[in-house]
């Protein structure tokens, strides 16, 4: 492990260096938890809510489609700008180390993320909120929001895996400290 990396076992063994160390690993581990529900939710979508999209009509999408993706607006975009701060602690953290790319690769992602859905994803997310009436401009709304949804889901794959190989690295690191 890189000297000054946040779990280095050569760091003084103070109260102060302790409380350090758990703070960060808090940090890292709730932004492994955000990165984590955006993983569940956009799969969730996938391989649950795309499927029945082909049996969505005029009559019955808005209340499959509406309040579901109001309140997950809701909820995700306070999280996403509390995942930013935490990317941003965690990039301090691991700054002189190899791990601050993690951090970074999670800021992009989650950047990318945010800029396909205000540009792309809520203006269709608007439209459906407003009413669609003709079942073809809602089949051809709905594919292009299911389209969008798979390049977001491919964005927090990727950051899941980013902090899933931060974990997993300093996991092995403490395995073989230990033996």
């Amino acid at each position: 492990m890189a000297p000054g990396s946040h779990f280095d076992p050569r760091l003084p063994n103070t109260k102060e260096s302790a409380m350090k160390a758990c703070l960060l690993t808090l940090n890292a581990a709730f932004l492994f938890l955000c990165v984590s529900m955006y993983l569940g939710t956009g799969w969730s979508m996938v391989l649950f809510s795309f499927p029945v999209v082909p049996k969505l009509t005029v009559d019955n999408y808005y209340l499959v489609f509406v309040p579901e993706v109001a309140a997950a607006t809701a909820f995700f975009t306070t999280m996403t700008k509390l995942m930013l701060v935490s990317c941003f602690v965690m990039t301090w953290a691991e700054w002189k180390t190899h791990f601050r790319w993690v951090p970074i690769v999670v800021f992009a992602g989650v950047i990318a993320a945010t800029a396909l859905t205000m540009y792309y994803i809520f203006p269709l997310n608007n439209a459906m909120t407003a009413g669609i009436k003709d079942q073809a401009e809602l089949q051809r709304t709905l594919a292009s929001w299911m389209t969008l949804n798979k390049g977001r889901v491919s964005l927090w794959t990727l950051q899941w895996a980013a902090m899933m190989l931060y974990f997993g690295i300093k996991s092995k690191g403490r395995v073989e400290e230990a033996k």
